[in-house]
């Protein structure tokens, strides 16, 4: 097979996506690109489910716990760096694994970025005022008005997406959804999509469990270091956000985990939303036999390249 080939693994949080990556990198013998946004920084292990060092010791990883929280860094700069990185995995191997709950970020390495028009920066920094004043709920309403296709899709709990969106919508008086799916940057790789799925109830089962695990694995205490870092917008994410508010006093230690529970699978829905509009994900059944998963998707790759 000349073709180069990226395979995107696919799905909600918590359904497994890690150990089919493995499996499918152990099978391609080649190596894994996580794509996802939190996993970057080093300084969040057990809350953003990084990877066991037995699961990173099997198979290698590039962009798990290479950054720190204090660091800037944009989609658009690992866009550029997963290319680079797979220009070189490409010369060895005709097969790369990407995989992660990011829908944005897998979106970047497949397709490019959207271009977007300059905008005035003081409106940048009216929405950030109006974050601190009013809190993200009043930023999450003037999106919805504004922008209501991309207020379904977008992680409403990101300040930074939202501000971005909605300085784009004021800026230019038109929505910023009406700026994404241009003609993008053409790829050398051609993707395929594996997804796992699984009924509703099941995923936020698993996602309820992910939850207990990590607290007893002692996500309180790796907030707890975190919480004078807490303004930053790396921290500005499930599981994190709701043990400052206990440390703050707002909610007791269970209510700040019911509220992680609760956002976490508000947030595997939007997942689900994003995949959605994606038509040529190769859908797999979470609780089949990895070696009976490769297989179909094999099967389906070959129809796929022979058409």
């Amino acid at each position: 097979m000349s073709t180069k080939i990226l395979i995107a693994v696919i799905g909600p949080t918590a359904i497994g996506k890690t150990n089919l990556a493995i499996a499918l990198a152990q099978y391609y013998k080649t190596e894994i690109i996580s794509a996802d946004s939190r996993q970057f920084y080093k300084e969040m292990r057990i809350g953003t489910a990084v990877p066991s060092s037995e699961e990173l010791a099997t198979i290698k990883h590039h962009f798990i716990q290479h950054k720190s929280i204090f660091d800037e860094y944009s989609v658009g700069d690992f866009e550029r760096e997963v290319i680079k990185k797979l220009n070189n995995l490409f010369e060895d191997n005709n097969v790369a694994i990407v995989v992660g709950g990011s829908g944005l970020y897998v979106d970047a390495v497949v397709n490019g970025l959207d271009n977007f028009p300059q905008v005035a920066p003081e409106i940048r920094e009216k929405l950030k005022v109006e974050l601190e004043t009013n809190g993200i709920n009043s930023l999450q309403k003037k999106l919805e008005k504004l922008d209501g296709d991309y207020y379904q899709k977008v992680d409403l709990d990101n300040p930074h997406r939202i501000i971005r969106a909605l300085e784009i919508c004021i800026g230019t008086g038109q929505p910023y959804s009406s700026f994404l799916n241009q003609k993008k940057n053409t790829r050398n790789f051609k993707t395929f999509y594996i997804g796992l799925q699984a009924e509703r109830d099941i995923i936020y089962e698993r996602i309820n469990k992910r939850v207990d695990a990590m607290i007893d694995e002692g996500l309180l205490k790796e907030a707890k270091a975190l919480y004078p870092q807490k303004n930053l917008n790396a921290l500005q994410t499930v599981g994190y956000k709701e043990l400052f508010a206990f440390m703050d006093g707002k909610w007791s230690l269970d209510m700040a985990i019911i509220e992680i529970k609760k956002n976490t699978r508000r947030f595997a829905k939007r997942q689900l939303t994003w995949y959605r509009k994606n038509p040529s994900i190769f859908w797999v059944k979470f609780n089949a036999e990895q070696k009976q998963i490769i297989n179909s998707f094999n099967t389906h790759l070959k129809n796929a390249l022979n058409e």
